[in-house]
Order: structure tokens, then C-alpha cells, then sequence
């Protein structure tokens, strides 16, 4: 009974983290660059005493589908999408560089450029700040900004700075809790010039609502049947205790 008590409570467990993985990924159906995370667990044997036989399901830190959401034409200057791979680098609360798509971009008042997150875009010296007032931005397919100012004549354009743009690998990609990547070895991020972005467009999550509805229904299921289970390892302890009473 143990042990079988041991195996539905760990199953169960782990079928309450994976609904709070398709809920979150579900959240985020509409949100700009969001990558969908992937609930994963292995078994661990548990140690102690008496304990060899018992084996429990491991939670480990979700994984991520870096697959490409798809390509939403805006028509909107501040709109950029990553063509293919690669990431925006931006800074992140602690002021440390990192990864992100999202390419839906604004201006503050101060004339600091953000992604519609809040996160700061970073360019070759740091955060990319414009001169205000401005009347037009253009950004080119490597990264480079230019804006007209206020008053100028049209065919007047000055460069400020160009968006950082790299490509690591992303098997040593990892990502945190605000939903930004990073490195995990905490390298540098070195700009790739291969990298291109396209204007007047952002990449949308790639989320699947279909699936997560999918799999919250087929979670929710199997911990339905891991109750059950815990509920016959009961009742069999129950008709034990009464055959050592005859």
C-alpha cells in the first residue's frame, strides 16, 4: 500500500505542475515573442531507510519550444520581427543584458526605447535612447535606427544607434522568471550580422491554444486517475487491517 500511495501522491504532484505549465503557456497565447514552455520530470529514487523500492517523479525546470511564432504585419515603424533566428538583446531589472523576441517597440517620455514588456533595447554602448522630439523612425533590416527630428525636412535622417541583434545556441538558453533568455554559461552576447530583422511587423507567441487546452484536459485526467489509485491503495490497506483483526 506504500508504496503505491508513494507512486500516485509523486504522479499526482507532477500532474498539478504540468496544468500550471499549459495554464501559463495558455495565458500567454497573445503575447508578443512569448516562447511556450515544456513540463518535464524524471524519476528519482528516494534514499533512507527502508526507502530503496520507493522511485518519485522529479520536477525539472520547464524547457522551451523555440520554434518561431507567427509573422503579424503592422505597418507600424516601432514593429520589429526577428526574420528566422536570432534575439533582441535587452536589459533586464538588474541592469544585465538579455534575450528577447518581442520586437513591439515604444518610446518613453524620456525617449529610452522598450519593448511593450517595459524591457530596455540595447544597442552597441547600452540602452537605446532617441533624441526627442522626433517626427519619423526607420528601422533597416540590420538593426539600424534613424529618426528625423521634429521640424526637419523630409529627406533629412540621422542614425542613433542600431539594435544589438545575436544568435547563440540555444541549448545553452535558458529562461527566467520575468520570461527573459539567457545564457547559461553568462557569456557575453556577441552581435551576429547575420541576424535580420523585418519592419513593420512583430512575431506573436507561439502558443497553441488547441494544445494546451489538449493537454490541461489529458493533465487533469491523469491526476483524476492518480486520486482514484489513492483512494484503492486506502481502501486496500482498510480490508488488510481487517484480515489481521480475524
Amino acid at each position: 500500500m506504500d508504496n503505491m500511495l508513494y507512486i500516485a501522491a509523486s504522479g499526482a504532484s507532477q500532474n498539478m505542475n504540468a496544468l500550471g505549465v499549459h495554464a501559463n503557456n495558455l495565458a500567454n497565447a497573445r503575447t508578443d515573442g512569448f516562447k511556450a514552455d515544456l513540463h518535464q520530470a524524471r524519476s528519482m529514487q528516494a534514499f533512507g531507510e527502508g526507502l530503496p523500492t520507493r522511485v518519485f517523479a522529479m520536477t525539472e525546470r520547464p524547457a522551451s519550444n523555440f520554434d518561431g511564432g507567427a509573422i503579424k504585419t503592422t505597418q507600424r515603424d516601432l514593429d520589429v520581427a526577428i526574420k528566422g533566428e536570432g534575439w533582441f538583446v535587452v536589459e533586464d531589472l538588474q541592469g544585465n543584458e538579455a534575450l528577447s523576441r518581442n520586437g513591439s517597440l515604444k518610446v518613453d517620455e524620456s525617449g529610452l526605447l522598450l519593448n511593450s514588456h517595459g524591457d530596455p533595447m540595447v544597442g552597441e554602448n547600452g540602452p537605446i535612447l532617441l533624441p526627442l522630439p522626433i517626427e519619423k523612425v526607420e528601422i533597416a533590416s540590420n538593426g539600424v535606427i534613424t529618426v528625423r527630428p521634429a521640424g526637419a525636412p523630409a529627406n533629412e535622417m540621422e542614425e542613433i544607434g542600431q539594435l544589438k541583434l545575436v544568435n547563440p545556441e540555444i541549448n545553452t538558453l535558458t529562461k527566467g522568471e520575468d520570461g527573459l533568455f539567457r545564457n547559461l554559461d553568462n557569456n557575453d552576447y556577441v552581435a551576429d550580422i547575420n541576424v535580420e530583422v523585418l519592419s513593420g511587423a512583430i512575431e506573436g507567441s507561439n502558443v497553441s491554444p488547441v494544445h494546451e487546452l489538449v493537454g490541461m484536459i489529458e493533465m487533469q485526467r491523469q491526476f483524476d486517475m492518480q486520486l482514484k489509485m489513492m483512494k484503492t491503495a486506502e481502501e486496500n490497506d482498510r480490508s488488510a487491517a481487517k484480515l489481521l483483526r480475524v
